[in-house]
């Protein structure tokens, strides 16, 4: 079967996150093992929250970018896990409203909005992930929205105006994999609310 550009960006994704994860992993244990041996203060502290952080982005990140295997799925709990590590200490929370498991490549989707909703919330806010019979919805409520119109109506465009910086990837990629499953996004801005669904 031939793979395409996107298949072989997801291996690379996959990848990357894969041979990560074992080296900030490993520097986790020792800092758990430094403080074992009694050792405290301020500067062993931030290298552990700076671990943490890692180690949430990359988990973050392999599902956002990685390669997803026909039919694979994805816990609920394990979702949610990775989302509360994500939120912790950042300026984002996320909430999880979602009981059941769920098929990777919907829920790259899902990881690539939350993203783009990222952009939108430059002094924080939460972002709240809604599913019902299979149709998903992404929204944030906060007085301080900073949308970029053009980037943001890409998203339903079939030609992108904007130019998608390393930055802005999740805004090249979201319309893609919805494209490739036959979803249709839409967005919605009304007041202080901003909400992705598909």
């Amino acid at each position: 079967m031939a793979q395409n550009n996107m298949d072989f960006s997801a291996l690379v994704g996959s990848r990357i996150c894969h041979d990560l994860i074992s080296p900030v992993g490993a520097i986790g244990n020792g800092i758990e093992l430094i403080g074992m041996s009694g050792a405290t203060g301020p500067e062993l502290e931030l290298i552990s929250d700076s671990v943490d952080n890692a180690n949430a982005r990359i988990r973050f990140f392999r599902i956002a970018f990685g390669y997803a295997g026909e039919g694979q799925m994805v816990g609920s709990n394990e979702v949610r896990t990775v989302l509360t590590d994500l939120s912790e200490g950042a300026r984002v929370h996320y909430l999880w409203e979602v009981v059941r498991d769920v098929d990777r490549t919907e829920l790259r989707a899902v990881f690539l909005a939350l993203m783009c909703m990222e952009t939108a919330l430059p002094y924080g806010g939460k972002v709240a992930v809604h599913e019902s019979k299979g149709s998903w919805s992404i929204g944030t409520d906060s007085p301080k929205l900073s949308v970029d119109s053009v980037l943001w109506s890409d998203l339903t465009r079939q030609e992108h105006v904007a130019d998608i910086t390393p930055g802005r990837v999740q805004f090249g990629l979201l319309p893609q994999i919805l494209r490739d499953t036959d979803r249709e996004l839409r967005v919605s801005r009304e007041g202080d609310t901003l909400s992705l669904s598909f």
